[in-house]
């Protein structure tokens, strides 16, 4: 025969807060719970105070992914217009030394070797020019668009923090209008203080992940832009120092050009060997009147000697005759 408990007596209850067992008495049984205890209430104000710290340091989180994701997409796009600029100055350079080989071959030796060694160092330079793209490509542009994966996994990683977040918090609140509709089911309010307890771990562990993955990707950060500013600048730096080497080399080229030995050469060309005694014959007969004038009295001069001397002769060649018939 089963003894029962007295009126008064204690009887075993499970659900404790501690997961124990809980010994309450009849009466106790019989009368509604007293409202919870201050110690309860004051976790509960605690554990509300670190989900706002929490999401203080979360929101901070996430604005610090948003301003790399932004100034990093920004930056990504001027170099990678940069660069796709000095390709294009590469192709036009390429067409104005297909251009410089082509004039030079109409024109007078020197020249045309000046020329013909300026484009040879003006198309090295463009070598020069196209490594220069390849770099900047490689070295700049590259690693700023690695970074759109990279916030991407950030806020993935964000994603799961807040959602272990806004799960703690729900938990939070089903716990508290727990207590208020059933404040003397204890089996209920345990089991929403696990669920609470839980969501809290999970919480708490996913804030501590994101809080080592961005202190890993600040870190990574400041080293990229580092690494990313030092390679900009040592590329510049190379291609503008090889530049200036053959710049220099092409400026000499052009200098040495013999201005009056071309001027000669294109002279010759224009006038032709026999030229000068053509000009002689042309200058002989574009004399002045004046001259002409003098010239023909010359001539008129010259015949009216001519016929006087000649009359002279005759007239002494009569006489002579004449004074032979005279002696026979």
């Amino acid at each position: 025969m089963l003894k029962l408990p007295s009126p008064t007596s204690s009887i075993p209850l499970w659900g404790g807060a501690g997961g124990g067992r809980l010994w309450v008495s009849k009466e106790t049984e019989r009368t509604p719970s007293p409202p919870p205890p201050r110690r309860a209430a004051a976790a509960m104000m605690m554990l509300g105070r670190g989900l706002d710290a929490r999401d203080n340091q979360t929101r901070q989180i996430q604005d610090a992914v948003s301003n790399v994701e932004k100034h990093f997409g920004e930056l990504c796009q001027i170099f990678a217009g940069y660069v796709r600029k000095t390709a294009r100055l590469r192709d036009k350079a390429d067409l104005l030394v297909n251009e410089i080989y082509a004039y030079a071959a109409t024109e007078t030796p020197n020249l045309k070797v000046g020329l013909k060694n300026f484009a040879d160092e003006f198309s090295r330079l463009q070598d020069y020019r196209q490594a220069e793209v390849d770099r900047l490509e490689a070295k700049v542009v590259e690693p700023l668009k690695s970074y759109g994966t990279i916030v991407k996994l950030k806020r993935d990683d964000l994603k799961a923090t807040l959602t272990a977040k806004n799960r703690e918090a729900k938990q939070l609140s089903q716990l508290e209008k727990t207590r208020q509709r059933n404040p003397s089911d204890r089996h209920i309010i345990y089991q929403a203080e696990s669920e609470l307890q839980r969501a809290s771990l999970d919480a708490t562990r996913t804030t501590r992940q994101l809080e080592e993955t961005i202190d890993n990707f600040e870190k990574q950060k400041i080293k990229d832009i580092k690494n990313i500013f030092s390679e900009f600048i040592t590329i510049e730096m190379l291609f503008h120092g090889k530049a200036l080497e053959i710049y220099t080399a092409a400026y000499q080229n052009i200098q040495n050009i013999d201005e009056n030995e071309d001027l000669e050469v294109f002279r010759s060309s224009l006038y032709p060997p026999d030229y000068q005694s053509r000009l002689d014959i042309v200058r002989a007969n574009s004399k002045s009147p004046l001259q002409r004038t003098g010239s023909l009295k010359s001539s008129l001069k010259t015949v009216q000697i001519s016929s006087s001397t000649t009359r002279k002769n005759e007239e002494e060649e009569e006489e002579e005759e004449d004074e032979e018939e005279e002696e026979i």
